[in-house]
């Protein structure tokens, strides 16, 4: 034996590695924790501002979450008929905010309590499924899509987190037949829900695997009442404030949005694929220690055919015309290559109930399935949040094939693994700096034009419309009552946007350019990248040149 006075470190380095070992969770959490800590000074960017305003709103009137009017879509309208999600992020924010305030760092760190809930789920889940569980919540945590969301304030990691465990305690209680596991699955079903309305997919899921590993409908149906009457009392309850119950609203606006988007099916579908396999890019680094040679190779021909198909029926020209010619050809190499992916995840949901059969194959499968179903056919578009839901099934599904025909992981496997790490952080940062930049143009362009006592209107909307208006700008109304004067900004990298006034109406005065990532986006329509929503581009992140960030200043006449 060494002695430790001799070599100190070694032996120092080689006791923390075994307590890692032995202690897989405390090591998951200091991982998760250290690897978004970098991220706590994001600026607010994209929906966040939705879920703070409501915050804000809470705090003034606990049970009326919804009640003040937010121009948001270029009109003012009532906040509840603009936010498509229930308000229970919104009541967490609130509380947050008032131990931390209303700053990024307080309200980011808050929000790293439902990622390492998610991240400890999967292990939890996964103990259960595979040999190897940290792989497992290795490969969710540094998931592109998983890791990206960690970064914002939005519901949809919160929602992860309470599936995920609803997921655990359901399996864990039809197996010891506990009421008290039942109950908690049954609550956290219903907490998902109401964090955001996709937590509905875990009734028909868990119902499913319930028969599947009970083959009767036994008292465990009962509680899968639990969500159902949470969502009823939400709907009576959000009727009785505003006339209308929330989610039926929602899925009205989701109804009329695909309607009148109108994106081809087969579009649409290529869309998913491609958003599974980068969102969940674990799964294409690894595919050379899951699939065989000849399999890959059939992979890739069938996404080269849906990618073709597409090409064929005009998706690069009519849904994305403004990329140009070398941004497009670059597009459909990346849409190609991340699509190969996302039939991988397919295959891997099919190859599992395929070879085992069995209520825990059938679980993963229909998650995974359900998940791109729900994707790719009922909600309205396309992006990295809605494929979320998936990312711990995956995970799962790929450990269990690797160690199908393997006892160890290999370096091949790891370097794949951090691979993927590499990407998210990337991602992440990419998305960093795009929400700086919002918050540092809104900035300094109020800073320039508000001295001189002119009113500052702004079109767009995100962190920007947050920003602008905590500096004294004034989002544009279709019909606004502006004056003689008056400044008008417009970014070009924003939402709800529209060309400038006549230009006899208004005198462009300059042009701000404001630096992001220079060759990795999340969101831009220049490389094709729409992280979150498939309307700004068919991938969600992309490599190529980002131009800076630019926004235009007119002087109304």
């Amino acid at each position: 034996m060494a002695n430790p006075q001799t070599c100190p470190n070694k032996n120092h380095l080689g006791a923390i590695w075994d307590w890692c070992l032995r202690h897989p969770r405390w090591l998951l959490t200091l991982l998760t924790v250290v690897s978004l800590a970098p991220f706590l000074t994001k600026p607010f960017n994209i929906d966040d501002p939705l879920f703070i305003w409501a915050a804000q709103q809470i705090q003034l009137h606990p049970g009326n979450p919804y009640d003040f009017n937010i121009n948001w879509y270029g009109f003012s309208q009532p906040m509840w008929a603009a936010t498509q999600s229930p308000p229970l992020m919104s009541y967490y924010l609130a509380v947050a905010a008032g131990i931390f305030g209303w700053n990024e760092i307080g309200l980011h760190f808050v929000c790293l309590l439902p990622v390492v809930a998610s991240v400890l789920g999967t292990h939890r889940l996964a103990q259960g499924f595979c040999r190897w569980p940290l792989f497992a919540a290795l490969a969710t945590l540094f998931a592109p899509g998983f890791f990206l969301s960690s970064t914002t304030v939005m519901c949809d990691v919160a929602m992860l987190s309470f599936w995920i465990w609803a997921v655990v305690f359901w399996v864990e209680g039809l197996k010891q037949d506990k009421f008290w596991k039942l109950s908690a699955a049954g609550t956290l079903m219903a907490l998902a829900i109401l964090t955001k309305y996709n937590g509905i997919c875990l009734i028909p899921l868990l119902a499913a695997y319930g028969w599947i590993e009970q083959r009767v409908v036994g008292r465990w149906a009962l509680f899968l009442l639990i969500p159902i009457a949470a969502l009823g009392a939400h709907e009576w309850w959000t009727f009785q404030l505003y006339g209308h119950p929330h989610f039926f609203a929602s899925s009205q606006y989701a109804k009329s949005a695909q309607t009148f988007h109108g994106i081809a099916k087969l579009i649409k579908v290529l869309n998913t694929l491609t958003f599974s396999g980068g969102c969940l890019a674990a799964v294409l680094f690894c595919a050379p220690f899951l699939w065989r040679k000849k399999v890959l190779a059939l992979f890739t021909v069938g996404a080269a055919l849906c990618v073709a198909l597409a090409l064929a029926g005009g998706m690069m020209t009519k849904d994305f015309p403004w990329l140009t010619r070398s941004s497009r050809v670059s597009a459909e190499i990346q849409i190609l290559f991340w699509s190969v992916g996302g039939i991988c995840v397919l295959a891997l949901a099919l190859a599992e109930v395929w070879s085992k059969r069995d209520a825990r194959s059938w679980l993963l499968a229909l998650w995974v399935l359900g998940t791109f179903a729900f994707a790719a056919v009922v909600y309205w578009m396309v992006n990295g949040r809605v494929i979320l839901p998936m990312t711990p099934a995956v995970a799962i599904l790929i450990a269990r094939r690797l160690e199908q025909n393997r006892t160890t992981l290999s370096a091949g496997i790891k370097f794949s693994l951090l691979a993927c790490a590499a990407l998210s952080l990337f991602a992440a940062q990419a998305d960093f700096q795009l929400a700086r930049s919002a918050r540092k143009s809104a900035e300094q362009v109020c800073a320039k034009y508000a001295a001189s006592h002119r009113r500052v209107w702004f079109e767009g909307h995100w962190g920007f419309q947050y920003y602008m208006q905590a500096s004294g700008g004034w989002p544009l109304d279709y019909n606004p009552v502006v004056v003689t004067g008056d400044i008008l900004i417009i970014p070009v990298e924003n939402s709800n946007t529209s060309p400038p006034p006549d230009v006899k109406d208004a005198t462009r005065l300059e042009t701000f350019f404001l630096p992001v990532f220079p060759w990795f986006a999340t969101m831009n329509r220049d490389v094709g990248a729409g992280f979150y929503s498939s309307f700004f581009g068919p991938l969600p992140f992309a490599f190529g040149r980002v131009p800076p960030e630019q926004l235009t200043a007119y002087v109304l006449k």
